[in-house]
């Protein structure tokens, strides 16, 4: 059970605390869970969600409350946006209902889904778009939601959207500027201990010219030579891997690992990699980097995944890129007829440019799996 909703004063005392709160915090998900917790208490009401729609059919994040874990695993799948979920983010505006059951809009519950009658929904927006749906149902102590909680939860709201977006903001910035950092600190390897190294490294060698025949001293010479040559190599290898993929020097797969290196360290959702063969450099690998950046930060940001697989295929007459996902998949043909905003459609132009193929094999529920093959031209 919530608590009692508040009223007057000390309402307006829990939303000043929550907007201070939300002010502070700097990642997306904790924002939407103080945002949907906060949003429970002040209207009273048995469960909330609040999602994040990606565009594309579905929500690339979605919160409950009120829901326990296990009646939630047998719901099964993350929801679409359809239905009044769906209305809520596309025409936003406030949704509010006595009985959300005898609204045309209404579909279904799915099985195992809690009934649910008093519905108040409250898009939150920024800059005219939607950043996500705040969803509250069962009033407690009421058979519906009232003039003062609407007003309670849109306040919330308007609050709550700059939250959103300094969050999100905030999480993609983290991205470039480990990736700044990290070029940053190659440079300066590079520039002065790399250097310094290399030229230990001929000093210990002019010694050694000039060291006579004492063999003792000859024997302490070729021991500071191959550590600093064993320094030297080591250092170069580390800067290497700082540095930014760069696929004509490197080859794609090295460039891939580095990519898949960086997203580990910015997301806590584990990308596993196989890279078999060797070579996928020029416009070919540029371009399948690319398909594969798009696929893998897709998984990421969309499927709610346990976990993302990606194998990378070097051969001699092509290319084989292969990137999966566990997460909630979708449904392939109702989002390639309403949206192109997945990145589907420049991922598989890419390939056919290339004179390759993309196939994309995902059904709602059972994750989603994208294969890009093209020849090397070779």
């Amino acid at each position: 059970m919530t608590p009692a909703p508040h009223e007057g004063a000390p309402a307006l005392r829990r939303l000043l605390d929550v907007v201070l709160r939300l002010g502070a915090e700097r990642r997306t998900e904790p924002v939407l869970r103080d945002i949907l917790d906060a949003a429970r208490e002040l209207a009273g009401a048995q469960y909330a969600a609040i999602g994040v729609p990606d565009g594309d059919g579905g929500f690339a994040l979605f919160l409950t409350a009120g829901v326990d874990a296990e009646t939630w695993e047998r719901i099964g799948a993350l929801p679409r946006t359809h239905g009044l979920l769906g209305a809520l983010v596309s025409e936003p505006s406030v949704i509010r209902l006595a009985d959300i059951r005898t609204d045309p809009r209404f579909q279904y519950y799915p099985h195992a889904h809690p009934q649910m009658r008093s519905f108040l929904g409250v898009p939150i927006m920024a800059g005219g778009e939607i950043v996500a749906g705040l969803y509250l149902t069962e009033k407690e102590g009421g058979t519906e939601f009232s003039d003062a909680d609407q007003d309670l939860i849109e306040t919330l709201a308007g609050h709550a959207a700059l939250a959103v977006v300094n969050a999100q903001r905030q999480e993609r910035l983290r991205e470039l500027s480990i990736i700044e950092e990290r070029t940053r600190i190659a440079r300066d390897l590079h520039d002065s201990v790399t250097q310094t190294l290399f030229s230990l490294t001929l000093a210990a060698e002019s010694a050694h010219t000039v060291a006579g025949e004492d063999p003792a001293l000859r024997a302490h010479l070729d021991r500071v030579r191959d550590l600093s040559r064993d320094a030297l190599a080591e250092l170069r290898s580390l800067v290497d891997t700082l540095r930014p993929g760069d696929v004509d020097r490197e080859g794609l797969g090295a460039a891939l690992r580095k990519r898949v290196a960086l997203l580990r360290s910015v997301h806590e959702v584990p990308v596993e990699l196989e890279v078999h063969g060797r070579g996928g450099s020029g416009p070919v690998g540029r371009e399948v980097l690319k398909v594969a950046n798009e696929a893998i930060g897709n998984a990421l940001a969309h499927a709610a995944p346990a976990t993302v697989r990606v194998r990378l295929d070097l051969r001699a007459d092509a290319i084989r890129l292969e990137v999966s996902d566990d997460g909630c998949g979708f449904d392939l043909p109702e989002v390639l007829r309403v949206s192109s905003r997945l990145g589907l459609t420049s991922m598989r132009e890419r390939s056919v440019e290339l004179g390759g193929t993309l196939r994309v094999d995902t059904a709602p529920g059972a994750g989603t799996t994208v294969t890009c093959e093209v020849p090397t031209g070779r």
